[in-house]
């Protein structure tokens, strides 16, 4: 009988926890550079970062196993376990218990691993018993559904005869397509290693690690195993960092095997990336969620292996992606048809994919790239998609989601069964309330890395971090309204490495949108930034993308950074031929849109922008939380021409276009939406 504790209960408990005091210093994952890992670093309440993991933290979350309940998730464990305690109950002599009547999807039992991860990270730094008693208690309900090997998979636990429907007749039949066995191991895993680093227990690791263990025993080249790879890739990945936590090499190689063998079994397609060996692979193709977790996989092999043929294909990849296939939101995945990467500058706006988790999986890969590199731009187009890519696809209040996420809405686009673009409370296919229920109480990860005597600060959001450098401790502050302003101070709290190398990043955005020709600020200039210690300027060193500073650090010394933030206007290359004459807005890491509740006057579908539009910034409240919105005066438009006077020049109404952050798009209800701005009569006529 499971043993669960009341979802009312767990809302209160995650609501009223405390901030940990927890030290844990940085984790070697075989990269040149090493993270600084999520337990290291406690995000600021009532700052940007701060409100989005408190809305995960008392809102998604909670929903989310809410969702477990409602959804039939637990329930499958525990049919699973009556199975393996009953193996000959009636219901398995008929169809009666056949899993496709009452599952929906083969990879069901990843919504509990994923809110599992994104509870571990919380309790990291609101520790809380309550709540780790309620996951212990849905772990016993996933470990009892465990078969004796270690297998556990309970759309064919259930009911080995009459399995989830895209599950074969054997374990592993048709894993290289839809059975998903390996992409639950992926998430089970993923998850188990965040719950052991945040709580020392090891019940969690003991299941992951003993479903790991029998598909390396099952699976693999050597005969009488299944020569298979996964339908839907993650646990090359999470393979990797099972090795890296546990130092033991049986999950290491049999990620690399997982990865080596694609494009050699049974299935050949561009869709899963199996068209051809993922070393010969230099472009972005295919599903783009199970591209991105490859590429992630892929990295850290290369790092943890030194197989520079593997490093040569993600750099390609890499390349291919942010000059070509990569939207200004930070989003990937153009077509509809199988969530999928298009063609080089294939780039729609109106009916673009842009699925939340591919988003996801994006921040996976740059931050790998920049890991192996130590080089800022990949932390740029990080930064870009997190902003913009990741936080849209959930509402500010951490209650309603995006799937996918376009750049331009006229209000029925297909999200939904209405045929109407609005957030939703969760979906039948719930990988993206439930991936990011993981991951947005991970960002305290992504802010500082380590190599060496050289501390990297990548991202801005104010927080506390305790890390080591050269095994010993530094403790930095930071304090900002990032990203409203550029305004950042960085304070020395403690300091026992004395001298070290800070290495600042200076924000693509000052100068270029991202690192490649597909956009360019449309008037060609760059914005400035001052760093200074105790008031002193400094006399740093320009390094990939930052700036370093080489001194003997002492407690209380103070580093203040000054970016310029104002609104820039952004051009496509000329390919991407949906924002040919057009232009985008943005400030600082946000891109920003029209949304036509706020612009009521006249069409957001139908004005131009003035070629050199001048833009106002303003405080804007939209749901309680503090925005920024700009103004530019609208250029009238009547059918297909522009509004002209008697000398013929335009006539320029007095109508204001206020934009908002594109994140923040969709809280009040569908309608319509923009990014890229028409300036030209042909632009608009795209519509």
């Amino acid at each position: 009988m499971r043993r669960l504790l009341t979802l009312t209960m767990l809302t209160v408990l995650i609501a009223v926890g405390s901030m940990a005091k927890t030290k844990i210093g940085t984790r070697s994952n075989g990269y040149p550079i090493s993270q600084v890992p999520f337990t290291a670093v406690k995000v600021t309440p009532n700052t940007f970062w701060g409100d989005r993991i408190k809305a995960a933290r008392e809102v998604t979350i909670p929903l989310a196993f809410s969702k477990c309940e409602s959804e039939h998730r637990y329930k499958n464990f525990e049919m699973a376990a009556y199975t393996l305690q009953h193996p000959n109950h009636p219901g398995l002599q008929t169809k009666e218990w056949d899993v496709s009547k009452f599952m929906g999807f083969s990879f069901d039992d990843t919504d509990v691993y994923k809110t599992i991860e994104g509870a571990s990270y919380v309790l990291q730094t609101y520790p809380d018993e309550k709540l780790k008693a309620y996951i212990d208690s849905v772990l016993d309900v996933v470990g009892a559904a465990q078969e004796p090997d270690g297998y556990l998979y309970t759309a064919r636990t259930i009911n080995p005869e009459h399995p989830h429907q895209w599950s074969g007749k054997k374990r592993w039949e048709v894993e290289d397509f839809l059975s998903h066995e390996l992409y639950n191991l992926g998430h089970m895993v993923d998850a188990a290693c965040a719950h052991y680093q945040a709580t020392g227990s090891d019940k969690f690791l003991n299941i992951a690690k003993r479903y790991a263990d029998c598909v390396i025993r099952e699976v693999g080249p050597k005969a009488g195993q299944a020569c298979v790879v996964p339908g839907h890739q993650i646990a090359e990945m999470a393979l990797a960092r099972l090795y890296v936590l546990t130092g033991e090499k049986k999950y290491l190689d049999e990620a690399k095997y997982l990865l080596d063998y694609r494009g050699k079994t049974g299935r050949r397609d561009l869709y899963s990336q199996s068209d051809k060996p993922v070393v010969e692979q230099t472009e972005a193709w295919g599903h783009a969620v199970r591209a991105g977790y490859m590429y992630a996989g892929m990295a850290d092999v290369a790092a943890l292996t030194g197989d520079k043929d593997y490093l040569k294909a993600i750099d390609l990849i890499y390349n291919n992606i942010v000059s070509k296939k990569y939207y200004i939101t930070g989003g990937v995945g153009a077509r509809h048809e199988g969530e999928s990467f298009g063609a080089d500058y294939e780039l729609p706006n109106l009916t673009a994919y842009n699925e939340t988790c591919a988003a996801i999986s994006m921040v996976y890969l740059f931050h790998r790239m920049f890991l192996l590199h130590g080089d800022a731009k990949y932390i740029d187009c990080m930064e870009r998609t997190l902003y913009n890519g990741v936080i849209s696809g959930m509402s500010v209040d951490g209650g309603r989601f995006f799937y996918p996420n376009p750049l331009s809405s006229d209000g029925k686009y297909a999200f939904n069964a209405d045929n109407t673009v609005e957030r939703q409370p969760w979906f039948g296919c719930a990988c993206c309330p439930s991936n990011l229920s993981r991951f947005i109480p991970s960002f305290p990860g992504y802010m500082y890395a380590v190599k060496d005597r050289k501390l990297y600060v990548n991202l801005f959001a104010g927080n506390t971090a305790t890390m080591q450098i050269e095994g010993k401790d530094v403790v930095l502050e930071q304090q900002t309204n990032y990203p409203w302003d550029g305004d950042i101070t960085l304070k020395i709290q403690k300091n026992q490495t004395k001298a070290f190398s800070l290495a600042i990043r200076i924000p693509g955005w000052l100068t270029k949108p991202v690192p490649s020709d597909l956009y360019a600020f449309a008037d060609g200039g760059q914005n400035s930034y001052c760093i200074m210690v105790n008031g002193q300027s400094v006399n740093g060193i320009m390094e990939n993308g930052y700036l370093v500073i080489n001194r003997t650090w002492k407690k209380g010394d103070v580093v203040t950074i000054q970016f310029d933030m104002p609104v820039r206007a952004v051009k496509a290359n000329d390919k991407v031929v949906d924002d040919r004459g057009k232009i985008a807005v943005e400030r600082g890491p946000l891109v920003y849109c029209a949304e036509g509740i706020d612009n009521q006057d006249f069409s957001i579908f139908n004005f131009l922008m003035p070629q050199k539009p001048q833009f106002t910034v303003s405080d804007y409240q939209i749901d309680g939380k503090r925005e920024v919105k700009f103004s530019v005066k609208a250029v009238s438009v009547k059918g297909n021409a522009v509004e002209q006077d008697a000398q013929g020049i335009p006539v320029v109404k007095a109508a204001t276009l206020t934009m908002i952050p594109y994140y923040a798009w969709n809280h009040r209800g569908p309608g319509l939406m923009e990014v890229w701005m028409p300036q030209t009569i042909k632009a608009l006529g795209n519509y």
